[in-house]
């Protein structure tokens, strides 16, 4: 569940009594408020990844995790003195750093899955550069490929950075660099004709972002193949 994120089980009548087993943590924000959880809280990005894109726990994994859950709740029924709240934060910090921890672990072994995400990645952009949509439409949005692959964004980003340190916008932008100079390198093409058939409808932006990648312009990457 996500912060902020509605949540409830619904039970058909004359169905048998539903009986969920594990258990469930709830925050109230104003328990968070003033911390440095409060503000870290969204570099999670678990948060944002699909159901199906959920966290399988091996027996260990699954026991640490268990274990600081029930530290929460003793703490929780303790006596309360100043220290209650920032015990509790620490505990839960723990549980979302362990939990951070586990699905980079589940990136690697579904090393297979993840390659294979990351191959249907490069066609999808293959195809998109080849059929000049970038002139037409600019660069993919996030939204846009994670949708095509059927995986949500906040999950392709993970996955992007376990297998190549990168985060899906970077990845994005190192394709074009990489279209830019090849364009740059074996066409004669202005550099201001490149910048419009990559999508950009400014110059001066494609040779900011060129520059940033490269440490050189456009012009200054040209003249070094002269």
């Amino acid at each position: 569940m996500s912060p902020g994120q509605v949540f409830g089980v619904e039970i058909e009548k004359g169905s048998k009594m539903y009986h969920p087993e594990g258990w469930l943590i709830l925050i109230h924000p104003d328990f968070l408020w003033n911390t440095p959880l409060a503000k870290n809280i969204k570099q999670y990005e678990f948060f944002n990844y699909s159901v199906n894109e959920a966290l399988y726990l091996s027996d260990r994994e699954e026991s640490m995790l268990t274990t600081i859950a029930h530290n929460i709740e003793q703490e929780y029924h303790a006596n309360i003195d100043r220290f209650s709240q920032s015990v509790i934060i620490a505990q839960l910090e723990l549980l979302l750093t362990y939990s951070e921890r586990f699905y980079q672990r589940q990136f690697i072994t579904r090393k297979m899955t993840s390659h294979g995400i990351l191959t249907k990645l490069e066609d999808l952009l293959s195809s998109y550069f080849n059929s000049g949509a970038l002139a037409q439409k600019g660069l993919p949005s996030v939204t846009y490929i994670a949708e095509n692959l059927n995986i949500s964004p906040g999950y392709l980003s993970g996955l992007l950075k376990s297998l190549t340190g990168q985060n899906t916008q970077q990845h994005l932008h190192n394709k074009l660099i990489g279209l830019a100079k090849e364009k740059l390198s074996t066409t004669n093409l202005s550099v201001s004709e490149i910048a419009y058939e990559l999508g950009f409808e400014h110059l001066q932006s494609f040779s900011k972002l060129f520059k940033t990648k490269t440490s050189l312009s456009p012009m200054g990457f040209r003249q070094s193949f002269n």
